[in-house]
Formats: structure tokens, C-alpha cells, sequence
């Protein structure tokens, strides 16, 4: 075995563990915003916890890196490296802590929203529906989805060159990430979408930068979603209603995607893991 093919698959299981971590702390965030919720703790505060509990975690990792030593008997040079190498990363966890302990409003809202969903009961089967009244014009506003990505599509610096991308046609991931879009929000969402991106502009590019078509990473065949249009949509979900979406997408799609995307995001926003 080649080194270059050792460490492929060296680094493959390493994003296997932490898809595994992602994972598991989706599901116990899940069960601790139920248990709050049943507590009578409020969105907000529930927010608030989890969110410096997450902070917490990364403070540890913060101490954890910066009292490391570089091994016994060194060169001087190489030490003088690491502790360089330490100090850089030490200071990208504290910006990951600062921001975590800010970036969890809406988590537990969302929450809620996904265990209303799946306690809702079964349609009722077409002979039941007969004796049923028509129902009156939808309110709802529709949301075209052709529309949304003809706005993505816009944001060129955000996007991989169509040349480029994984899949010429996302749509089946564009689906499911405006199904995550409450009725309420339809009417202005390509407003909110297109605001989204621009707030998140450095992130965006970095984001395509660091895990898009032709970066090492995507070498190996993971982070495929990056780069596509349709990703702008999931990332916005992601950030507005996190469970929500995950909800949808692991009754449609393999999780893989979305895991992947949630890693190279990474943990300054709420759904890292």
C-alpha cells in the first residue's frame, strides 16, 4: 500500500468517527431540548444552555491544545514550530467558542417544530377522504423552486463553475431543504435566503475554498454538496432550522451529504457537531 493510499484511508476513518460524533450529538442536543422543553424551560433559555454547554466543550479542547508539549528532546526549531502551530490553533477555538456560545438562537424553536411534525397523525387513506369536504384555495403562498435556485445561481462567488459540480441537477437536495421552509416564511424567502448569503460571505467563500470541487478534501470523494447552488438553501436551513431539516433529509436522503456539509461548516454555527 501506497503512502499516499494509507493516508487517504487514514483520513477517511477519521471523517468516519466524526460523522459518528456529529451523529450521536444531534440526537442527544434532540433529547436535552425535549427534556428542557418538558421542564417548562423556554426556547430562549433552552438556547442559551446548550449553547454554553457547546462553548464549554470547546473551551476544553482549547486547554487540552494549549498545554500540549512537543515530544521530549526536540530541536529547537521544531519546537518553535509547534508552539507556533499551538498558539494558531488555540486562537481559531476561542473564535469557535465566542461563537458558539452566541450562534444558538433558534435551535430549540426548531426543535419543537420537529417533534410537532412527527406526532402528527397519518393522512387519512383515500376512502376516508371521500366523504370529506373539498378543501377551500391554499393561503399559502407558493414557493417555486426554480425561483430559489435561479437566486443561489447568482451568488457566483459562492458556487462552484458549473463545469465543476457534482451533480449537474440537485434538485432532489433542493427539495428537501425548502421543505424544511414553514408556511410562514415562503412569501419573502428568496429575500431571506439572498440576505443569508451575504451576511455569511467570507464563510461561503472560505467554505467553497477549503472543501469545493478541486480542494484535497473533495479529493476523496466527500463534501460533494459544496459547491452546488442548492447548498446556499441547506446552509440557510441549517442555521434557521436545523432539526427540522434533518428530519426531512433522513427520510429522504443519505445523511452522509448532509453530515459532511455540517462538518465543513463547522462548529461556529449551531449545527456543527
Amino acid at each position: 500500500m501506497s503512502t499516499e493510499q494509507h493516508d487517504a484511508d487514514a483520513y477517511g476513518e477519521e471523517l468516519a468517527r466524526i460523522s459518528h460524533h456529529q451523529h450521536e450529538a444531534t440526537a442527544a442536543r434532540f433529547t436535552v431540548f425535549q427534556a428542557l422543553a418538558a421542564a417548562g424551560i423556554g426556547h430562549e433559555q433552552a438556547d442559551d444552555i446548550v449553547a454554553k454547554l457547546e462553548a464549554g466543550a470547546v473551551a476544553g479542547a482549547h486547554t487540552w491544545i494549549s498545554e500540549s508539549s512537543p515530544p521530549h528532546k526536540s530541536e529547537p526549531r521544531f519546537e518553535d514550530g509547534w508552539f507556533a502551530g499551538v498558539r494558531d490553533v488555540a486562537s481559531y477555538l476561542l473564535r469557535i467558542a465566542d461563537t458558539s456560545a452566541k450562534a444558538g438562537r433558534g435551535r430549540a424553536a426548531s426543535s419543537a417544530m420537529l417533534v410537532t411534525h412527527l406526532q402528527e397523525p397519518a393522512s387519512l387513506a383515500p376512502e376516508a377522504m371521500a366523504d370529506e369536504p373539498a378543501p377551500g384555495p391554499a393561503s399559502v403562498p407558493p414557493l417555486e423552486a426554480k425561483d430559489v435556485l435561479a437566486a443561489a445561481e447568482c451568488f457566483s462567488w459562492a458556487v462552484a463553475a458549473p463545469g465543476t459540480r457534482h451533480w449537474p441537477d440537485g434538485s432532489d437536495f433542493l427539495d428537501v431543504a425548502l421543505s424544511a421552509v414553514g408556511d410562514e416564511e415562503r412569501a419573502g424567502y428568496i429575500e431571506r435566503l439572498e440576505a443569508f448569503v451575504e451576511e455569511h460571505r467570507d464563510r461561503l467563500e472560505e467554505l467553497l475554498r477549503a472543501y469545493g470541487p478541486g480542494s484535497r478534501p473533495a479529493s476523496h470523494g466527500r463534501y460533494a454538496l459544496v459547491g452546488q447552488p442548492e447548498t446556499l438553501v441547506i446552509l440557510e436551513r441549517m442555521e434557521t432550522a436545523p432539526f427540522l431539516l434533518r428530519g426531512r433529509w433522513e427520510k429522504e436522503l443519505e445523511t452522509v451529504f448532509l453530515d459532511d456539509l455540517e462538518f465543513a461548516w463547522g462548529p461556529r454555527i449551531r449545527l456543527s457537531r
